[in-house]
């Protein structure tokens, strides 16, 4: 099996170990330890849940408060904490925790997990990684115990604030405050939303913008392109999408803010999203679509792949080049920008009309919006994923999984080729 896996390309070992935690949490899931009293777990729902929670997304179709117990919910806080850092960060962490050393292959797998250029100080961004997701997550669970300790006892209070922490942070949108509520009975409590928002966001622009930041002492002219992008189009989406919720919705500005922040990839709500209007449902699906940043713990398109996009369209009607904060663009950019969108905007199309012969009763805008919140790992819902039949959910499992991954990495899981040996003429074609 070793031996094999050695000869796998690294985007196939990652897809792989992805895979088996997702089967593993299955199981775990299915434990009589894991399911409260009378409650009965089918192994879809299991598995359903697993893939949510590896994959970070947050779409439920059992209540984690009402379902699981207390080491139930334990299973799925480290099935999120283990998906958002990513399998082979996560072993690679444990590696280094025992004193062994992260071979060749191993240092190659953990540049492919977390799209980063060069191997030089893996290991060290590997130590920074693990203490940053702890800092983040210990502070945002004592400020979160600040609110829920006044509504629960000591004890409960504190694993909901854990449990809301590394949901949060690692983009995940689960709670367990059971009754499918998320945080619509906080709506109004500004400290819980701004720490809520303030770990998402954070966990939302990558491990390497958050180190430039550090190191930098958030000097801007410091920062690389890459960081200054992130950080431009992450606040530009956050200003324009809270805007106009409030513009479309009957939300106050705190709902607005909330909801435009955890719509990029977090899926935790404040308001029931079943009563929002077309307008505004169409405004989270293409902030879902465009989801978190390059080396985060979010999904979707990328901020940086949205950007390279706009560049791009827009060094093509003008022709000038394509360049950012006094930096040249790679030329490959914009082609692989493409070639991610594309893929994304099909996978999306083909899992909505499929999921649309599957649940002919649903409503369009309910089903494409599913969909998105599916591939771009958020985990937001209109309200009918308890209620989606057998092959919705294998097909919404599957969206997850390549949600996560990423289109371009499972496009390129069946690539065998070793390069074009023959060149052809340069031939003649339309554009436009």
């Amino acid at each position: 099996m070793i031996k094999l896996l050695k000869k796998q390309s690294p985007p196939r070992i990652i897809a792989l170990g992805f895979a088996t935690l997702i089967l593993l949490g299955s199981v775990l899931l299915m434990l009589p330890c894991s399911v409260k009293d009378g409650i009965t777990m089918r192994y879809i729902d299991a598995l359903y849940t697993s893939t949510s929670a590896v994959c970070v997304t947050g779409l439920i179709c059992v209540d984690p408060g009402d379902t699981f117990t207390p080491l139930g919910q334990f299973f799925l806080a480290m099935l999120i904490h283990i998906g958002g850092l990513g399998v082979t960060t996560m072993g690679a962490g444990i590696i280094l925790l025992i004193g062994r050393k992260v071979n060749l292959k191993g240092r190659t797998l953990i540049r492919e997990s977390m799209n980063v250029n060069t191997g030089q100080g893996l290991i060290k961004l590997i130590y920074r990684i693990f203490k940053v997701t702890a800092l983040f997550e210990l502070v945002g669970a004592a400020l979160s115990f600040i609110v829920f300790v006044q509504d629960y006892p000591v004890l409960d209070a504190i694993r909901i604030s854990l449990f809301h922490s590394i949901a949060s942070f690692n983009n995940a949108g689960f709670d367990i405050l059971g009754n499918y509520q998320s945080l619509i009975p906080y709506q109004n409590n500004v400290l819980l939303n701004l720490v809520t928002c303030v770990l998402i966001f954070f966990g939302g622009i990558g491990f390497l913008v958050i180190r430039e930041l550090w190191t930098t002492r958030l000097h801007w002219k410091k920062l690389s392109m890459h960081s200054k992008v992130v950080l431009s189009v992450s606040t530009i989406l956050i200003v324009i999408g809270t805007i106009l919720l409030k513009l479309t919705e009957d939300i106050s500005w705190l709902g607005a803010f909330f909801h435009s922040v955890s719509a990029r990839t977090a899926g935790f709500s404040t308001y029931p999203l079943g009563n929002f209007t077309t307008s505004g449902l169409m405004l989270i699906s293409v902030l879902m679509f465009i989801g978190a940043s390059s080396g985060s713990t979010g999904g979707g398109i990328k901020t940086s792949t949205f950007f390279v996009l706009l560049r791009g369209m827009y060094s093509a009607a003008t022709n000038k080049s394509e360049t950012a904060f006094h930096y040249a663009i790679p030329k490959d950019a914009f082609k692989k920008a493409s070639v991610i969108a594309l893929l994304a905007l099909g996978i999306i199309i083909l899992g909505s009309y499929l999921m649309s012969i599957f649940e002919p009763q649903l409503d369009t805008m309910d089903i494409l919006f599913e969909t998105i919140s599916a591939f771009g790992t958020v985990g937001l819902s209109t309200g009918i994923t308890p209620d989606l039949t057998l092959k919705s959910k294998l097909l919404s499992i599957l969206i997850m999984y390549i949600g996560r991954l990423g289109p371009l990495t499972v496009a390129t899981l069946w690539y065998f080729s070793k390069g074009e040996r023959t060149r052809y003429s340069e031939g003649n074609i339309s554009i436009g």
